[in-house]
């Protein structure tokens, strides 16, 4: 079994704590550090670089003292890009969820998450997906549909090259279907669907699925004006 090595970040050592004996009644979980606030967290992350206990996720709260955390995953992106950052908050606010995935964060789940819902984000961030927890997605997506793609030329031409199929898989990407809700909407594997995804991302030269699905609300015309 591969473990999986876990940075927690939140200025409540009650939290913490409680984070922690949930998270390692997982058999597959370590809680390799802990960091009041973004700062410390930034810190850490280069400190236990390159040991056995360098962290393979970072689950982090947003509002924090010293340096929020926000501030943290824009940093973070930018010094260890290739380290998932997933927000546990209590707060649903437009500008933090919409901030925190623009600046890369994989994920943002509110902290009345069910653990096993949380495990599982866990899991599928360090995949490389992206996990929002419920009515999060939508929240994000209207907030993001105001901060346009540029339609060059190319990405015009890209977008209508995409394959019939594609196109559905896009368009149900844009309304937060997961990779098992399209495929047992378009009676397919999930295997098939994970593929076109990667196809989508490679051909439009997207970082995630929800980079996918702005541009896809953006220029549903392009895609057949599929309904969301």
């Amino acid at each position: 079994m591969t473990m999986i090595r876990i940075l927690l970040v939140d200025d409540q050592t009650i939290i913490r704590q409680g984070l922690r004996s949930l998270l390692e009644s997982q058999a597959d979980f370590q809680i390799v550090g802990e960091a009041e606030n973004g700062k410390i967290a930034i810190a850490l992350v280069e400190q236990l670089d390159d040991t056995p206990e360098q962290p393979d996720l970072i689950l982090m709260d947003v509002r924090m003292p010293v340096m929020d955390g926000v501030a943290a995953i824009k940093k973070l992106s930018e010094q260890f890009s290739s380290l998932p950052v997933l927000v546990l908050s209590t707060f649903d606010d437009d500008e933090y969820i919409t901030q925190a995935m623009q600046f890369g964060a994989k994920g943002y789940l509110l902290k009345d998450t069910a653990i096993e819902e949380i495990a599982n984000a866990i899991r599928t961030a360090i995949k490389g997906y992206t996990q929002l927890g419920p009515g999060l997605f939508q929240k994000f997506l209207t907030t993001s549909s105001q901060h346009h793609y540029p339609l060059s030329q190319e990405l015009a031409t890209t977008l209508q090259a995409l394959s019939p199929r594609e196109k559905e898989v896009l368009s149900l990407i844009a309304q937060g279907a997961s990779n098992k809700e399209i495929a047992l909407k378009l009676y397919i594997a999930e295997r098939t669907v994970k593929a076109h995804v990667t196809s989508i991302l490679s051909q439009l030269n997207l970082r995630d699925r929800t980079q996918a699905a702005i541009l896809a609300t953006q220029y549903r015309a392009l895609l057949g004006d599929r309904e969301f």
